[in-house]
């Protein structure tokens, strides 16, 4: 990659009539969330040779004027805006010492609105699962969740427990608290993928397996069978199960020979796993690089819907996790020359 090039003027007025963002488009806002979030796009930028684009949003805030008169009162733009100036200056510097492009943009409006504009030309969006002391209330949080379930690219969300993964200092005492909790747990290089038998999860494992050659691991495919609730609950467990399980693995191991069809070289497992699948995917976040989601699964294999899975694992993942939307992809034609494939 060449040197990066950082605009002058990270907030000029005329970012409306440039070019989409293209490639890793990371939000922050200040927090020690956006900054988690900061470092791990910077890597990803490097890793893909792709630039970074970084982005802050504000919009400014209408107060109800009280008194005979009536009317709105509004906070002075220019003071709002500096300070998201200065977000980014201190962004910018904070990545400076990475082989990568950089581009910087302060925006006005909604920060989830303007997030999911991005998406539209991006490659990647990441963000902190949540921000604490940003200026004007436009915390992260607020689009952490949105953007997963409506972004058109894949969106990566950095908890702030994984700072030290990255070499970053945490000061928020909540994440001091689960980082001592948890304790310095060892990092396998492996990326995880979670599936349902879905198509929507079949795109999940193609992003996930382009991602572990990026990162040089081994692919986790890891298929959770929740146990049967509601109206379900009357069938005869133990058999029922057996061969559930066992037509399961059937599609698995086809499932395996397709992605090893369209990545030959890549080291991979498959694990089909009893459990609730937010409760194994978190367990698993502790210790690898990745977790992958679909945004939603649908005529997978039975009761499995990735649509609920994606939401829990977001909120108590301890590494990042990717969320891939639904889109088209070539190679899931031949998906059904490898064997049997679940019924929508």
């Amino acid at each position: 990659m060449g040197p990066q090039e950082i605009h002058p003027d990270p907030a000029r007025d005329d970012h409306a009539d440039s070019p989409a963002p293209t490639g890793i488009v990371v939000g922050v806002d200040g927090s020690e969330h956006g900054q988690c979030a900061l470092v791990w796009a910077a890597r990803e930028a490097e890793r893909r040779r792709r630039p970074l684009h970084i982005v802050t949003a504000y919009s400014v805030p209408i107060f109800a004027a009280s008194g005979l008169d009536g009317g709105y009162a509004t906070v002075d733009d220019s003071v709002i805006r500096e300070g998201a100036e200065a977000v980014l200056r201190h962004a910018v510097d904070k990545v400076s010492g990475y082989n990568i492009d950089v581009d910087a943009t302060v925006e006005n409006g909604d920060a989830a609105g303007v997030l999911l504009d991005i998406s539209e030309s991006a490659e990647l969006l990441v963000v902190g699962t949540r921000g604490r002391g940003g200026f004007v209330g436009r915390l992260l949080g607020s689009v952490s969740s949105a953007l997963p379930a409506h972004a058109k690219c894949p969106t990566v969300t950095v908890p702030l427990i994984c700072a030290p993964r990255l070499g970053e200092e945490v000061t928020d005492k909540r994440a001091k608290a689960d980082v001592a909790k948890e304790g310095v747990q060892p990092v396998e290089n492996v990326v995880v993928v979670g599936v349902d038998g879905s198509e929507q999860a079949r795109v999940a494992v193609l992003e996930a397996a382009s991602q572990a050659e990026r990162l040089s691991a081994k692919l986790r495919v890891i298929c959770a069978v929740p146990q049967y609730t509601g109206s379900l609950a009357w069938v005869p467990a133990p058999m029922d199960r057996t061969a559930l399980f066992a037509d399961i693995r059937t599609q698995l191991d086809a499932g395996s020979q397709w992605l090893k069809s369209h990545y030959p070289d890549l080291p991979m497992e498959y694990e089909l796993l009893d459990g609730s699948p937010v409760d194994v995917l978190v367990d698993q976040s502790r210790h690898v690089e990745l977790v992958v989601l679909g945004t939603r699964g649908r005529g997978g294999f039975a009761g499995m819907l990735l649509g609920s899975t994606s939401d829990g694992v977001l909120h108590h993942a301890n590494c990042p996790v990717m969320v891939v939307p639904d889109r088209e992809d070539p190679r899931l034609a031949d998906r059904a020359n490898f064997g049997p494939v679940p019924a929508v």
